[in-house]
């Protein structure tokens, strides 16, 4: 069956034509019910070759919550990239794949006991803190531990910010790395989050210069720190342009340059930035009706199934089948499935309308969208695919 969609130029300035390409000829040749997660494993590729190229010493960590299906790592894994993880469901899929766990970190800085458990028997080692409970714990489960404190800092600019749970100043950072080096551990690091989709390129310099404030007073109290996880935070394209990788890193580098000892170890876990305009979300329209002066349309996906960052502000492009891509366009609310009024994915979205059964691309939807899913209502979570 030939698909017919009109790609206009703010599509492809979203996703590359070639990434549009592969699912449109994958929806002519393949007939499989919706909805489901198509990923361009060439478009991972490239990201993952990009990430870190500009930084010395650099080291990648994909962060698995992004998107933990088992063929992305294996892809990954493949390509010899690191990974992140913060729980035991997670170790349990590198466990599946075989990873050698010298390429495993837990950056979350509260673990459960399981996965403390599991992750001392499994040998990974390496683990972020930033509460005097967790160097507890991690003495009385994995004593010969390497460990790295979380760093709070500014988050201004991210769609999703991440200081408040997490992370502690200055003072509080350094007596942490000491009480963990009375306890016994090895405390090896810094780590800071500028916040998930970052578009503020200067949240880095804030947390860099903040950073190299407590590498310095460690060394005072006799720490010495061999590696900085700059975290994640990278963004992607969903509707607007957004600060680069390329810009990102040149800045980066160039405050690492002097304000660190040149064989620091850097550490990146990216997430988003791998997976998230590598994937499209391919869904159907079940329903459409007229409420007042709005227009309604029904897809078999929404916040609950797979799209939950559209209520923390996640805006996505959408690129529509229909016969008659001629017709006049107009404005829609966009809505989930499910029988909960919350389910709504987007409002005031101009499109040409299209017939029931119709199929819905949503651009820039590789990351956390399947691992927020639920089942709830008994629809189903999209299967994710590689192309």
């Amino acid at each position: 069956m030939v698909r017919s969609f009109k790609i206009e130029k703010a599509h492809a300035g979203i996703i590359p034509e070639s990434s549009l390409f592969k699912v449109l000829q994958y929806l002519d040749r393949e007939e499989r019910e919706t909805p489901f997660l198509l990923i361009d494993t060439d478009k991972v590729r490239q990201k993952i070759s990009m990430i870190g190229r500009a930084i010395r010493n650099a080291r990648v960590f994909y962060a698995v919550k992004a998107n933990p299906d088992i063929e992305i790592l294996r892809l990954l894994s493949g390509l010899g990239t690191g990974f992140e993880i913060a729980s035991e469901g997670e170790l349990e899929i590198l466990a599946q794949l075989n990873v050698d766990p010298e390429r495993i970190i837990s950056s979350n800085p509260v673990k459960s006991l399981k996965f403390l458990k599991m992750a001392a028997s499994y040998g990974v080692r390496l683990f972020a803190f930033d509460s005097v409970d967790e160097v507890e714990k991690l003495v009385r489960y994995i004593p010969d531990s390497r460990v790295y404190v979380r760093l709070s800092v500014p988050n201004e600019g991210s769609e999703w910010p991440l200081s408040k749970k997490f992370g502690v100043e200055l003072d509080e950072a350094l007596a942490l790395l000491c009480y963990a080096k009375e306890k016994g551990l090895n405390p090896v690091g810094i780590t800071f989050h500028v916040g998930s989709q970052c578009t503020n390129i200067y949240n880095w310099n804030i947390a860099l210069d903040k950073t190299k404030n407590l590498w310095e007073r460690a060394e005072k109290e006799g720490i010495t720190l061999k590696m900085l996880n700059i975290g994640g935070g990278y963004p992607i394209k969903y509707r607007k342009n957004v600060v680069s990788i390329e810009a990102i890193e040149k800045n980066v580098s160039a405050l690492l340059y002097g304000k660190f000892p040149e064989h620091t170890d850097i550490f990146i876990e990216p997430g988003r930035a791998v997976v998230g305009d590598a994937g499209i979300l391919v869904t159907s329209v079940i329903g459409k009706a007229q409420r007042g002066d709005e227009s309604w349309l029904y897809l078999d996906v929404g916040v609950f199934n797979g799209l939950m960052e559209s209520v923390g502000g996640i805006k996505y492009s959408y690129l529509v089948e229909s016969l008659n891509q001629a017709a006049n366009k107009k404005q829609w609310t966009i809505a989930g499935p499910s029988c909960d009024s919350f389910d709504v994915i987007d409002k005031n979205v101009t499109l040409t309308e299209p017939n029931i059964g119709n199929i819905m691309l949503i651009l820039s939807s590789g990351a956390y969208t399947i691992s927020y899913a639920s089942e709830f209502n008994g629809f189903s979570i999209p299967r994710t695919i590689l192309i």
